[in-house]
């Protein structure tokens, strides 16, 4: 059975779900698939509390109705800051049940590109689409470096496997990495009353919102802090612009998105770890399974053996990890450095194919990484697809 739609988005998170309520309405026939916030709700750790602020995550549509403050007043449920997780969540789905409310929930098998139309195979159908929009997250990008790429995932896993990170209660955990997902997982797991200890290989562990009364003072902080709060003192304004961010020489752009994303912790973070050692300087020089643990070497001299090792490493986009995509049609769009070279429609090389998230943030900075990025992404791409 084949059906037509005018553009297909796969994927129905943030920047799925804000692409469709622009693009509906422009007034393009628009159809979601996936499972709306399933990254969110089963791929992120229990408990964790949003690094992005208050103003950077907001879901929008074009009127403005189904916005935070929205969402505050018409389900009388407040918000707190930073934004729990399962609040998030729930505003998520109201959002999504307002803007977007027939999100087709099956995963897309495969996509392929034929006779300038897209064909897409459901498992139990196919339909074909005019366009497609790719907006299906980091979670096919997790980055495992050597040396644990040992083929344990029962005792080597990235923060993206580890949902329930109470079931390590009263076990030995070397979490590694200084970034918010690391850093955020050791907290919860020390909490949880796990015996954590943190390596990060940077020389220091920097932390967010150090400069006090220069991100709350209400005349200077907006002057020195952009509303998405993504990098440091002005460097947030350069980031918070895309289109501007994308006009800047390439050499500038990439020192804009080290200062921006360079590893670090939300500043809320930091009391919570008092009690987690944490050592920087730091790396895993080599480990090996010993029975049902895990025997590891660092850099600063040390063997222990440990229970877990939990990898907060982040992401590497690669267009080819995300399984769907026909290999024959990974290989005919053009990237740099594994990102796609996109038009401001977020357009790939092969025409009628749309990137956005994170593969986006070659093309239009660090902000693409953000829910903040998503409505700067929906407009740009309603703009460009409609007539």
């Amino acid at each position: 059975m084949t059906t037509d739609v005018e553009v297909a988005i796969i994927g129905a998170g943030p920047f799925g779900l804000t692409a469709a309520a622009h693009l509906r309405a422009a007034g393009r026939e628009t159809q979601v698939f996936g499972d709306p916030l399933e990254f969110w709700r089963t791929r992120t750790p229990r408990g964790m509390l949003l690094r992005s602020p208050y103003a950077g995550s907001n879901l929008d549509d074009p009127e403005a109705k189904y916005s935070l403050e929205e969402y505050q007043r018409q389900t009388g449920i407040e918000v707190r800051r930073p934004i729990p997780l399962d609040t998030f969540l729930d505003y998520g789905a109201w959002f999504q049940q307002h803007a977007v409310p027939d999100v087709d929930t099956r995963n897309v098998v495969m996509v392929r590109n034929t006779d300038n139309r897209f064909r897409i195979d459901l498992g139990d159908a196919t339909l074909t689409a005019q366009r497609v929009v790719v907006a299906a997250g980091v979670g096919s990008f997790a980055h495992v470096p050597p040396p644990f790429d040992i083929g344990a995932p029962d005792l080597v896993s990235h923060t993206l496997d580890e949902h329930d990170l109470g079931r390590w209660a009263d076990r030995r955990v070397l979490v590694v990495g200084g970034g918010q997902s690391a850093l955020e997982s050791a907290a919860l797991l020390h909490e949880a009353g796990a015996d954590v200890t943190v390596v990060v290989r940077q020389p220091v562990v920097h932390w967010l919102a150090e400069s006090g009364w220069k991100h709350t003072n209400p005349i200077i902080g907006p002057l020195l802090y952009a509303k998405p709060d993504v990098g440091p003192m002005l460097v947030s304004h350069m980031v918070a612009h895309p289109r501007q961010y994308s006009r800047m020489p390439r050499r500038v752009q990439d020192r804009l998105a080290i200062r921006a994303i360079r590893p670090a912790g939300a500043g809320w973070l930091r009391p919570r770890l008092d009690d987690v050692p944490i050592r920087v300087a730091t790396c895993v020089t080599h480990l090996s399974r010993q029975g049902d643990r895990l025997s590891v070497a660092t850099s600063d001299g040390r063997r222990e053996v440990v229970d877990r090792v939990l990898l907060g490493t982040g992401y590497r986009v690669d267009l080819s990890r995300y399984e769907f995509l026909d290999k024959e049609l990974v290989a005919r769009v053009r990237v740099v450095n594994r990102y796609p070279v996109l038009s401001r429609a977020f357009e790939t090389s092969v025409p009628g194919l749309h990137i956005t998230g994170a593969p986006a943030a070659r093309a239009f900075g660090p902000l693409m990484r953000f829910v903040a990025g998503s409505e700067f992404a929906a407009r740009k791409i309603a703009r460009g697809i409609a007539p």
